[in-house]
């Protein structure tokens, strides 16, 4: 007897359905195990900063190590220059420093950058560009970076066909490599090390922070977290009031929380999943 349906639009999703049960396939992806973190974490946390920006030591530090935690600080040589006491300090104190290149380089669509345009670079050019960052950090402050963040975000260097990307370079030269604007953390178990997702973080209240952190610790993700200055206000800056609470929050035992430099993050997955180096 045949049957007719009132609703073709309920039928075809009842067909679905029987479809992917006879198919034996799940209708939603299953989610794995969250991933183990070090002494029982749920969720990992790494603040980094770029530019060397001088509230980095001269507000940042300080203010970090009042509650022992440690950061990332992607540098540009000459700016480590300008405050050298405060980033020898920032080192002695067990902050990470990386590498953030040379010149800075990102597309020549920013004005800006026109003269230092990624447009205009070839991928010799950035490999001995990234190796003269390391050697000249190495030179101020006694370190050799084993993290990287990419300018602006951006991985590529030359225009239209000629455009190539330089993440393999950064997989060469570097432990990791963070990006910039990502919308989301990192899955331990499956992310690219040399591309892993950072987060803004500037501007930002505790409150969009925990947001976050909450939905990673489900998964047992990554947050990267990425900013500028940081002050009470302005531009690109990420604010102390947010700090300072993320930072008590991460103290909590009770949230689980593991608030560690990116590169010290990085080597406990790689040490434990020897496959995401590649």
């Amino acid at each position: 007897m045949k049957t007719s349906c009132v609703l073709p639009a309920l039928c075809y999703r009842l067909l679905l359905l029987a479809s992917f049960t006879s198919w034996g396939m799940p209708l939603f992806a299953q989610s794995s195990a969250p991933y183990t973190w070090p002494d029982g974490k749920r969720v990992a946390v790494s603040l980094s900063f770029d530019d060397a920006r001088l509230s980095n030591v001269d507000v940042g530090t300080p203010l970090l190590d009042q509650y022992g935690v440690k950061a990332t600080f992607f540098v540009v040589p000459d700016a480590v220059k300008q405050r050298l006491d405060g980033w020898k300090k920032a080192v002695a104190s067990g902050h990470e420093i990386g590498n953030h290149s040379v010149a800075h380089p990102c597309s020549g669509n920013f004005p800006w950058a026109r003269q230092k345009a990624l447009e205009h670079y070839t991928l010799d050019q950035m490999r001995s560009e990234l190796l003269d960052a390391n050697k000249q950090v190495q030179a101020l402050l006694g370190v050799k970076p084993e993290v990287y963040a990419y300018p602006c975000g951006q991985t590529f260097v030359g225009r239209g066909r000629d455009t190539k990307s330089y993440v393999p370079i950064v997989a060469d030269l570097f432990r990791a490599g963070r990006g910039w604007l990502d919308e989301g953390p990192n899955d331990p178990a499956f992310c690219d090390m040399a591309q892993l997702y950072g987060m803004e973080m500037d501007g930002k209240d505790f409150g969009q922070i925990l947001a976050v952190l909450e939905k990673a610790r489900e998964a047992g993700h990554w947050v990267v977290l990425a900013g500028h200055e940081i002050g009470e206000s302005g531009n690109q800056t990420t604010r102390v009031a947010m700090l300072k609470q993320l930072c008590e929050y991460a103290n909590n035992p009770a949230n689980g929380v593991w608030l560690a430099p990116i590169g010290t993050v990085a080597a406990y997955i790689q040490k434990k999943t020897p496959d995401s180096r590649r």
